[in-house]
């Protein structure tokens, strides 16, 4: 499957920012208390001027209107944005969708204070423009995942989707979620972003680094001619060590080229 480049938004970066943080696949669910637990600690506890969340937040959004049921789900989902709005009434904090809350729309963004971010965004900061994604458009040999892709963001099924009763879009994402646990046992390997893409990208935004998620394959990549791509790491509170990172921007006191850093979730300040 080939792709086209696509069309990169630009966000340009306060003077007064000198910290930044990127995190992504978070997979928030009220069976993970641990996971939900570090990412509450770590919104409490980051000096970030800004927080990225770069996809997957959830482990699924089937609608703004979920919290309106009366049962757990909706719950959790009134906790979560009550936690997102308490931090940004301190710092600003931007969302892009991921591959399992792409519809989180902006009614709870309104309601929770984060800005919608466009997948893929260049972020001019420190002096730099760091590309910024989830990662899923790239990879192109899913390409079961990317006609689906293609089919579930258009703005039709999403009306068509969203017409249907809460129940019945639930039960949906139950399923999906059954299928995506059944491949994960099954031990295929997942696809990885393509690099060729991936560098095509980079020239046509004027950058030399991408910063996504997705893959759960938290590395540093060199893509050749001074191009690179940092992975994000997915988040399991329960897992032995768990797993919750963050990848740290910071500009220096003085002159000098921004730091970047991977920081464990629960050293962050």
């Amino acid at each position: 499957m080939t792709a086209t480049t696509p069309r990169f938004a630009e966000l340009q970066a306060p003077a007064h920012w000198r910290v930044v943080d990127f995190i992504s696949d978070l997979h928030l669910q009220p069976g993970e208390p641990a996971t939900v637990a570090a990412w509450e600690r770590y919104l409490a506890r980051t000096r970030a001027d800004a927080v990225f969340i770069l996809g997957d937040l959830f482990e699924v959004w089937v609608g703004d209107d979920g919290q309106q049921a009366d049962d757990a789900e909706a719950r959790f989902e009134h906790h979560c944005l009550q936690v997102l709005r308490a931090t940004t009434a301190a710092r600003a904090v931007y969302f892009m969708h991921g591959n399992r809350d792409f519809l989180f729309g902006r009614v709870s963004a309104r309601d929770a204070g984060l800005t919608l971010l466009d997948d893929p965004t260049v972020l001019d900061f420190g002096g730099q423009r760091w590309l910024l994604s989830h990662g899923d458009a790239l990879c192109l040999d899913d390409r079961e995942y990317l006609q689906f892709r293609a089919q579930v963001r258009t703005a039709a099924w999403q009306q068509a989707f969203l017409a249907q009763p809460l129940a019945e879009r639930r039960a949906v994402a139950r399923g999906l979620r059954e299928q995506s646990e059944a491949r994960k046992r099954s031990g295929l390997p997942y696809a990885d972003v393509d690099a060729p893409l991936t560098r095509a990208w980079l020239h046509a935004a004027a950058a030399t680094t991408l910063i996504h998620g997705h893959t759960h394959r938290p590395a540093d990549h060199s893509l050749g001619a001074d191009l690179q791509r940092r992975v994000l790491s997915d988040w399991d509170g329960a897992a032995v060590p768990p797993r919750a990172e963050v990848l740290r921007l910071q500009r220096p006191d003085g002159a000098g080229p921004v730091q970047l850093r991977r920081l464990a979730a629960s050293a962050i300040t």
